[in-house]
């Protein structure tokens, strides 16, 4: 008798102890995450799984317990669905929600790309014409803009981090543009602190203005570190960058889709055959992989390249054989 009384004891401290687990992890399952800040933004990089973005976001203080995430993703069978890109959430959201935004099941969401090698004004066209944000920098000069997001710089070219930014349909622009303005300067910083030795390039913006010119310089992929250093060569020796891009750029709404001898000897800031050294802003919004290619660019001899018409450049040492490069391929030189 004895024996069942201590059995039905047991039973009864099992099942209340059960009862209370799941009390709790009911009310931590619903309960708002303890974000270290709000609005707080993370990024989910290509190819990144599930439990490696459930690891860095615990160990940001994000998340109570990565596991969790993991296995209601998996429950969900959504573990293999989550979209790399930028996120931001606001204190409040929950692990479902959470889940949801990172597999975009959440229909209040939506994605806005600022794509790699577009000019702000590009860009600035892009959100205006994007219906599921508010337009809050719609009329802004790009002084006030620059105001608003509270940089430094004077000139807004370059300086907000091509990505997918996911955000809640309706917010705001600048919101938008302060955090991909932030992302630049952190990717930047980043590349900067890990730059090679003796670059011709003095300070983080001057890196960033020589990438949106290999940006607008590469068909390739596979070509961009050659001709980053063809560039930083050049930089080295004292010679002109003369590359077409920065003309164009200098030309604005002049330019008509060709480029003349004319327009190469015609002096504007921006026009690298008639000076020296970068142009004094960027080009274009460069990628992660341009900034990388300019900081640390592979030791080549190369001092010219010509775009071959598919996409690839060929590369010479010297102006003889780059001139040979030139008839074979086109008429106008890099």
């Amino acid at each position: 008798m004895r024996k069942t009384a201590i059995a039905r004891l047991v039973v009864a401290l099992l099942l209340a102890a059960a009862a209370v687990g799941a009390a709790i992890v009911a009310s931590w399952y619903r309960g708002p995450l303890p974000l270290p800040r709000s609005p707080y933004d993370f990024e989910v990089h290509t190819g990144a799984s599930l439990s490696q973005v459930a690891r860095a976001l615990h160990d940001d203080g994000a998340l109570p317990h990565a596991a969790a995430l993991v296995l209601l993703a998996r429950i969900e069978r959504v573990d293999r669905a989550i979209k790399a890109g930028s996120y931001e959430i606001e204190q409040g959201i929950t692990l479902p929600e959470l889940l949801a935004r990172l597999t975009q099941g959440d229909v209040m969401q939506t994605s806005v790309t600022i794509v790699e090698g577009t000019t702000f004004a590009q860009l600035r066209q892009s959100l205006d014409s994007n219906p599921d944000i508010a337009h809050t920098a719609k009329g802004l000069s790009d002084a006030e803009l620059l105001s608003r997001i509270g940089a430094a710089e004077s000139d807004p070219e370059g300086l907000f981090f091509p990505d997918t930014y996911f955000m809640a349909k309706g917010g705001s622009e600048i919101a938008l543009l302060k955090r991909a303005y932030r992302a630049l300067h952190v990717r930047l910083a980043a590349a900067w602190s890990r730059r090679e030795a003796g670059l011709p390039i003095a300070t983080p913006y001057q890196a960033l203005v020589l990438a949106s010119i290999v940006e607008k310089e590469t068909g390739r992929g596979a070509d961009r570190p050659l001709i980053a250093s063809v560039f930083v060569n050049r930089l080295k020796r004292g010679m002109r960058l003369q590359t077409d891009p920065t003309v164009i750029y200098g030309m604005g709404t002049a330019f008509d889709g060709n480029l003349t001898k004319r327009d190469l000897a015609t002096d504007t800031p921006y026009n690298t055959y008639t000076r020296d050294g970068l142009p004094p802003t960027p080009i274009a919004l460069p990628s992660q992989a341009s900034i990388d290619a300019v900081v640390d660019p592979p030791d080549t001899p190369y001092l010219y390249f010509v775009a071959r018409g598919d996409g690839s450049s060929e590369f010479s040492e010297d102006l003889v054989a780059h001139n040979r490069a030139v008839s074979k391929y086109q008429k106008t030189p890099h």
